[in-house]
């Protein structure tokens, strides 16, 4: 009777070693190739504030610009398969918690449903890129997003539905950049398997970075918002055109520089997370 308890017992240890270390590796694996797509997005943003691309600066333009490498049908499908891990990575958690105190709480669970979603979307768009050859029937960001905006304010109560979802999307932006500004990624990282010099240029990523994605969140729901208010679909933008809204501020493309480079910072530190999070 004991025998067979703990040979049961042992089974489900190995079951859950197993589990964890499938977790594990998708986790690793979609963090990496979400920094692959910001390191692409924030050199395409850099090239348009010096008038060097006519490329979008969104995910269509950086798997564009990813399959005119040598052997880029490989790396977008590898890229896939990657964000596919992501996306895995968050069912897991919806459904197990995920680490930490209160990883088990309905607000992670939700948040987790919530990156689930969102990871299942884009992971279907850069795989149905790399199955099509390039030929992205989805179109541009900005594109997208005035259609999505065009049909939700043809809802009832469409302009309040739009303005909700611009507000949230800019409550979004400042919670990223003030996390990041606070450095609340420490909780997530194995900061013991660090040298000083590597927390440093960590930080340096995390905070940069954060700070710039949340940023351009922020903006993103401002026109969303603004796209509300004057029942004009076209006011909205996605990303390529809000990256571009930052040259026409009155300190120039330098403000774009400044947030492009942030994203490839936001790209580096996606690679430290995939090195040392703790999944």
């Amino acid at each position: 009777m004991n025998t067979s308890a703990m040979a049961q017992g042992g089974q489900i240890r190995a079951r859950r070693a197993a589990r964890g270390s499938v977790t594990e590796g998708a986790a690793r694996a979609g963090l990496a190739a979400r920094g692959v797509i910001y390191l692409l997005v924030g050199a395409l943003a850099l090239q348009i504030a010096f008038g060097d691309t006519g490329e979008q600066a969104d995910r269509g333009g950086a798997l564009a610009e990813l399959s005119q490498k040598p052997f880029g049908a490989v790396l977008l499908w590898a890229l896939g398969i990657g964000l596919v891990g992501m996306a895995l990575w968050r069912l897991s958690e919806m459904l197990f918690g995920s680490v930490g105190k209160d990883g088990r709480s309905a607000r992670k669970r939700l948040l987790a449903t919530a990156r689930f979603a969102f990871y299942v979307f884009v992971a279907y768009s850069v795989l149905s890129f790399a199955a099509n050859r390039g030929q992205s029937g989805g179109g541009s960001s900005d594109r997208q997003s005035q259609d999505a905006t065009a049909r939700a304010l043809e809802m009832p109560a469409g302009q309040w539905l739009v303005g909700a979802a611009g507000l949230a999307i800019i409550a979004a932006g400042g919670w990223i950049g003030v996390r990041a500004v606070l450095r609340k990624y420490h909780d997530k990282l194995r900061l013991g398997q660090m040298s000083p010099r590597t927390r440093r240029l960590v930080d340096v990523t995390g905070v940069a970075g954060g700070a710039a994605r949340g940023l351009v969140f922020a903006v993103a729901g401002v026109f969303a918002v603004r796209a509300a208010v004057d029942y004009e679909p076209d006011r909205a933008k996605g990303l390529d055109d809000t990256l571009r809204s930052f040259a026409d501020t009155p300190l120039g493309p330098w403000l774009l520089v400044c947030v492009a480079a942030g994203l490839v910072l936001f790209g580096v530190f996606s690679f430290a997370m995939a090195r040392w999070r703790r999944v």
